[in-house]
Protein backbone atom coordinates (compact mmCIF):
# COMPACT_ATOMS: atom_id res chain seq x y z
CA UNK A 1 0.00 0.00 0.00
CA UNK A 2 2.74 2.08 0.61
CA UNK A 3 3.67 2.40 -3.32
CA UNK A 4 0.18 3.51 -4.11
CA UNK A 5 0.63 6.69 -2.04
CA UNK A 6 2.00 9.68 -3.17
CA UNK A 7 4.51 12.01 -2.55
CA UNK A 8 3.46 15.44 -0.66
CA UNK A 9 0.10 13.58 0.26
CA UNK A 10 -1.22 14.25 3.65
CA UNK A 11 -1.80 10.55 5.15
CA UNK A 12 -2.22 12.09 8.42
CA UNK A 13 -5.19 14.72 9.73
CA UNK A 14 -5.24 15.39 13.71
CA UNK A 15 -7.90 18.52 14.17
CA UNK A 16 -8.75 20.08 17.46
CA UNK A 17 -7.56 16.94 20.00
CA UNK A 18 -8.63 16.86 22.84
CA UNK A 19 -7.84 13.69 25.42
CA UNK A 20 -8.85 14.01 28.96
CA UNK A 21 -8.51 11.39 31.12
CA UNK A 22 -10.61 11.01 34.70
CA UNK A 23 -8.27 10.53 37.60
CA UNK A 24 -10.25 9.61 40.67
CA UNK A 25 -11.90 12.57 41.37
CA UNK A 26 -10.26 14.87 38.81
CA UNK A 27 -9.73 15.66 35.17
CA UNK A 28 -6.09 15.08 33.74
CA UNK A 29 -5.93 16.84 30.15
CA UNK A 30 -3.48 14.79 27.80
CA UNK A 31 -3.79 16.56 25.02
CA UNK A 32 -5.20 20.47 24.43
CA UNK A 33 -6.16 20.99 21.16
CA UNK A 34 -3.49 19.16 18.80
CA UNK A 35 -3.45 20.10 15.31
CA UNK A 36 -0.74 18.06 13.07
CA UNK A 37 -0.39 16.98 9.21
CA UNK A 38 2.16 13.98 8.51
CA UNK A 39 3.09 13.59 4.96
CA UNK A 40 3.34 10.05 3.22
CA UNK A 41 6.89 9.16 3.37
CA UNK A 42 8.39 11.04 6.15
CA UNK A 43 9.88 10.48 9.57
CA UNK A 44 8.07 12.45 12.36
CA UNK A 45 9.57 12.47 15.54
CA UNK A 46 6.91 13.42 18.67
CA UNK A 47 9.18 14.72 21.81
CA UNK A 48 8.77 15.94 24.79
CA UNK A 49 8.99 15.13 28.84
CA UNK A 50 7.30 12.50 30.30
CA UNK A 51 3.23 13.71 30.50
CA UNK A 52 3.64 15.83 27.94
CA UNK A 53 1.24 13.68 25.73
CA UNK A 54 3.48 12.00 22.96
CA UNK A 55 2.16 8.84 23.26
CA UNK A 56 -1.37 9.64 23.99
CA UNK A 57 -1.06 11.67 20.57
CA UNK A 58 0.41 8.44 18.76
CA UNK A 59 -2.21 5.65 20.61
CA UNK A 60 -4.86 7.97 19.39
CA UNK A 61 -3.28 8.50 15.74
CA UNK A 62 -3.07 4.53 15.62
CA UNK A 63 -6.98 4.24 16.93
CA UNK A 64 -5.83 2.57 19.94
CA UNK A 65 -7.33 5.11 22.20
CA UNK A 66 -10.41 7.74 21.34
CA UNK A 67 -9.76 11.31 21.58
CA UNK A 68 -12.39 12.89 23.95
CA UNK A 69 -13.11 15.46 21.22
CA UNK A 70 -11.36 16.40 17.86
CA UNK A 71 -10.63 14.05 14.86
CA UNK A 72 -8.34 11.93 13.02
CA UNK A 73 -8.16 10.69 9.76
CA UNK A 74 -5.49 8.08 8.48
CA UNK A 75 -5.71 8.36 4.50
CA UNK A 76 -8.76 10.64 4.77
CA UNK A 77 -10.37 7.93 6.75
CA UNK A 78 -12.15 9.53 9.98
CA UNK A 79 -11.40 6.74 12.67
CA UNK A 80 -13.77 8.27 14.91
CA UNK A 81 -16.68 6.83 12.73
CA UNK A 82 -15.39 3.11 12.76
CA UNK A 83 -16.43 0.62 15.46
CA UNK A 84 -13.35 -1.20 17.53
CA UNK A 85 -14.13 -4.65 14.98
CA UNK A 86 -12.91 -2.33 12.33
CA UNK A 87 -10.40 -0.47 13.99
CA UNK A 88 -8.90 -3.89 15.01
CA UNK A 89 -9.24 -4.98 11.24
CA UNK A 90 -7.81 -1.45 9.74
CA UNK A 91 -4.63 -1.68 11.95
CA UNK A 92 -3.69 -4.94 10.83
CA UNK A 93 -3.96 -4.21 7.82
CA UNK A 94 -2.31 -0.88 7.58
CA UNK A 95 -0.27 -0.26 10.69
CA UNK A 96 3.01 -1.23 11.87
CA UNK A 97 3.20 -0.74 15.47
CA UNK A 98 6.58 -1.02 17.58
CA UNK A 99 7.13 -0.60 21.16
CA UNK A 100 10.00 -0.59 23.96
CA UNK A 101 9.04 -3.11 25.52
CA UNK A 102 9.46 -5.55 21.93
CA UNK A 103 6.04 -7.33 22.86
CA UNK A 104 7.48 -10.58 21.23
CA UNK A 105 6.02 -13.89 22.00
CA UNK A 106 8.77 -15.51 23.76
CA UNK A 107 7.82 -18.99 23.21
CA UNK A 108 7.97 -18.36 19.20
CA UNK A 109 11.18 -17.49 17.28
CA UNK A 110 12.16 -14.77 15.14
CA UNK A 111 10.51 -16.06 12.19
CA UNK A 112 7.38 -16.96 13.75
CA UNK A 113 6.78 -13.92 15.66
CA UNK A 114 7.13 -11.94 12.07
CA UNK A 115 4.98 -14.65 10.26
CA UNK A 116 2.19 -14.55 13.01
CA UNK A 117 1.00 -11.03 11.35
CA UNK A 118 0.64 -12.28 7.68
CA UNK A 119 -1.21 -15.37 9.50
CA UNK A 120 -3.50 -13.59 11.65
CA UNK A 121 -4.97 -11.25 8.12
CA UNK A 122 -5.63 -14.40 6.18
CA UNK A 123 -2.44 -14.80 3.86
CA UNK A 124 -1.63 -17.91 2.71
CA UNK A 125 1.34 -20.38 3.88
CA UNK A 126 3.75 -19.47 0.65
CA UNK A 127 3.29 -15.35 1.55
CA UNK A 128 3.33 -15.55 4.81
CA UNK A 129 6.93 -17.41 4.50
CA UNK A 130 7.97 -14.85 1.64
CA UNK A 131 6.86 -11.62 3.84
CA UNK A 132 7.70 -13.36 7.13
CA UNK A 133 12.01 -14.48 4.95
CA UNK A 134 11.93 -10.87 3.56
CA UNK A 135 11.33 -8.88 6.44
CA UNK A 136 13.54 -10.17 8.38
CA UNK A 137 16.56 -10.37 6.02
CA UNK A 138 15.64 -6.20 5.79
CA UNK A 139 16.53 -6.12 9.36
CA UNK A 140 19.52 -8.02 8.93
CA UNK A 141 18.33 -11.03 11.01
CA UNK A 142 18.54 -13.91 8.17
CA UNK A 143 20.72 -15.64 9.95
CA UNK A 144 18.82 -15.70 13.80
CA UNK A 145 15.19 -16.40 12.49
CA UNK A 146 14.67 -19.83 14.38
CA UNK A 147 16.60 -17.92 17.90
CA UNK A 148 13.98 -17.32 20.38
CA UNK A 149 13.62 -14.07 22.24
CA UNK A 150 15.59 -14.69 24.99
CA UNK A 151 18.25 -15.85 22.59
CA UNK A 152 19.26 -12.35 21.32
CA UNK A 153 20.46 -8.99 22.70
CA UNK A 154 17.77 -6.01 22.76
CA UNK A 155 18.72 -4.70 20.00
CA UNK A 156 17.84 -7.91 18.23
CA UNK A 157 14.84 -8.06 19.68
CA UNK A 158 13.70 -4.70 18.73
CA UNK A 159 15.14 -5.80 14.86
CA UNK A 160 12.52 -8.64 15.57
CA UNK A 161 9.75 -6.47 16.41
CA UNK A 162 10.71 -4.04 13.30
CA UNK A 163 10.00 -6.89 11.16
CA UNK A 164 7.24 -8.02 12.17
CA UNK A 165 5.39 -4.62 11.79
CA UNK A 166 6.46 -4.24 8.48
CA UNK A 167 5.12 -8.22 7.74
CA UNK A 168 1.79 -6.38 6.25
CA UNK A 169 3.44 -3.79 4.09
CA UNK A 170 1.95 -0.89 6.09
CA UNK A 171 1.58 2.67 4.90
CA UNK A 172 2.26 3.97 8.37
CA UNK A 173 4.37 2.72 11.49
CA UNK A 174 4.28 3.99 14.70
CA UNK A 175 6.64 3.37 17.34
CA UNK A 176 7.04 4.22 20.93
CA UNK A 177 9.96 4.69 22.55
CA UNK A 178 11.61 2.04 20.42
CA UNK A 179 14.90 2.76 21.77
CA UNK A 180 14.17 3.34 25.45
CA UNK A 181 15.67 0.01 26.45
CA UNK A 182 19.06 -0.04 24.49
CA UNK A 183 22.67 1.37 24.83
CA UNK A 184 23.48 4.60 22.38
CA UNK A 185 25.63 2.58 20.15
CA UNK A 186 22.59 0.33 19.03
CA UNK A 187 19.83 2.66 19.45
CA UNK A 188 21.96 4.58 16.55
CA UNK A 189 21.38 1.25 14.83
CA UNK A 190 17.56 1.00 15.16
CA UNK A 191 16.98 4.90 14.04
CA UNK A 192 19.55 3.96 11.24
CA UNK A 193 17.07 1.10 9.93
CA UNK A 194 14.11 3.01 10.49
CA UNK A 195 15.63 5.90 8.36
CA UNK A 196 16.31 3.59 5.84
CA UNK A 197 12.90 1.87 6.15
CA UNK A 198 11.24 5.48 4.94
CA UNK A 199 13.62 5.65 2.50
CA UNK A 200 13.53 2.78 0.93
CA UNK A 201 10.42 1.22 1.35
CA UNK A 202 8.54 4.47 1.16
CA UNK A 203 6.43 4.07 4.46
CA UNK A 204 5.52 6.69 7.02
CA UNK A 205 7.15 6.63 10.26
CA UNK A 206 5.98 8.79 13.85
CA UNK A 207 8.11 8.15 16.55
CA UNK A 208 7.46 9.05 20.26
CA UNK A 209 10.86 9.72 21.84
CA UNK A 210 12.61 11.09 24.44
CA UNK A 211 15.95 10.33 22.80
CA UNK A 212 18.27 13.46 21.73
CA UNK A 213 19.88 11.06 19.17
CA UNK A 214 16.59 10.99 16.96
CA UNK A 215 17.13 14.54 15.99
CA UNK A 216 19.66 12.91 13.41
CA UNK A 217 17.59 10.96 11.94
CA UNK A 218 14.41 12.06 11.54
CA UNK A 219 13.17 14.36 9.01
CA UNK A 220 10.52 16.40 11.06
CA UNK A 221 10.44 17.17 15.13
CA UNK A 222 7.33 17.98 16.76
CA UNK A 223 7.69 18.96 20.35
CA UNK A 224 5.18 18.42 22.93
CA UNK A 225 4.56 20.09 26.31
CA UNK A 226 1.33 19.86 28.27
CA UNK A 227 -0.97 18.19 25.91
CA UNK A 228 -0.04 20.63 23.15
CA UNK A 229 2.76 20.96 20.35
CA UNK A 230 5.04 24.32 21.14
CA UNK A 231 6.99 23.99 18.12
CA UNK A 232 7.66 21.88 14.47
Amino acid sequence: MANEIGENQIIVQVKDLVRVYRLGASDVQALRGVNLQVEAGTFVALKGRSGSGKTTLLNCIGGLDRPTSGTVEIFGRPLHKMSESELTRWRREHIGFVFQTFALLPTLSAYENVELMPRLAGKGRKACHQQATHCLELVGLSKWMHHRPFEMSGGQQQRVAIARALANHPSLMLADEPTGELDSTTAREILALFRRIVKEQGTTLIMATHDPLVDEYADIIVRLQDGQIVNG
